[in-house]
């Protein structure tokens, strides 16, 4: 990695956390820190399973719990079983108490004032420029927190993404999808040492997928690549796509193909500019009209 680009982040990194406060032992003048303060607003007045908190936050149990005890003993939550009736007494639940709702909003205002703080300052073209940048920004972070790692394919969050593939592809392709006409993709092919499914999650949740089975003849194929609305643009295709590659040179691939529908322009754009070149057809898949190839570095 770059040395300069490592300094350039850690040089934001220490203006924003001196900026927003965040050096304070107590955050905004509420008595707390900053991780109790962004728990706190993370709960909310709907409250939250424990569980999705921990995910949200990044954060491991032992330092959310500590976290959760120290709010509980200050009177602002409680932690306790989901109350739906018939609700699975494993799923712990947080929840503000009247006193953690006065909190809350009393943090919601002082949030608003520092944001206002951060803008006052600037003029009305500079805070535009602050703002949009900000916005990149965020977007930029959101797709370096998502996380590629292989996944069984009977894994339910591989079968939430595949269902989703499906569905998409179903909307988009001329006379839709029907599984029965297209070539099949089985489980087994999709195991090591045949092959391998990848799942992208941000936060713990599935956001894309994307698989690739291994041949003898040294050609790999790639299948089942998508990415959920939410991260579109953010890059996640393409590290897919990448780390698809790579999984297939180390096992000794000379080439990777794929196949794929005239309707998919997006995914059209993508491997041409990955590098794959238009092949002629060498499968019968019903509902491609193109069929690409790229050579792999050993």
């Amino acid at each position: 990695m770059d040395a300069a680009l490592i300094a350039a982040v850690r040089r934001f990194n220490r203006t924003v956390t001196q900026r927003v406060g965040a050096l304070d032992d107590e955050y905004m003048a509420q008595g707390r820190p900053l991780g109790q303060a962004r728990l706190l607003w993370e709960i909310g007045p709907a409250g939250a399973e424990v569980a999705a908190l921990r995910a949200r936050l990044g954060l491991d149990s032992g330092y959310l719990s500590r976290l959760l005890r120290a709010l509980e003993n200050d009177g602002l939550v409680t932690v306790g079983p989901a109350g739906k009736v018939g609700g699975d007494g494993r799923v712990r639940t947080a929840a503000l108490t009247d006193a953690g709702r006065t909190q809350w909003t009393e943090l919601d205002r002082r949030s608003d004032e520092l944001a206002a703080s951060i803008l006052e300052p600037l003029s009305a073209h500079r805070r535009d420029r602050l703002v949009a940048a900000m916005a990149e920004v965020e977007r930029l972070l959101v797709g370096s927190m998502v996380v590629i790692e292989p996944c069984p394919p009977s894994d339910r969050r591989a079968r939430a993404c595949l269902r989703a593939y499906a569905r998409e592809i179903g909307r988009r392709f001329d006379d839709g999808f029907d599984p029965a006409l297209s070539n099949p993709v089985d489980d087994e092919a999709l195991v090591p040492p045949a092959g391998v499914l990848l799942l992208a999650t941000l936060d713990s949740e599935p956001v894309g997928c994307g698989a690739v089975k291994l041949h003898r003849d040294g050609r790999a194929e790639i299948k089942r690549v998508w990415v959920a609305d939410t991260v579109r643009g953010l890059g996640v295709g393409r590290r897919l796509l990448g780390e698809l590659e790579r999984y297939a040179a180390e096992r000794g691939a000379t080439a990777v193909r794929l196949d794929t529908n005239r309707n998919l322009t997006e995914a059209i754009a993508l491997y041409r500019s990955a590098g794959y070149r238009e092949i002629p057809p060498y499968n019968t898949e019903h509902y491609a009209h193109h069929w690409f190839e790229k050579p792999l570095a050993p």
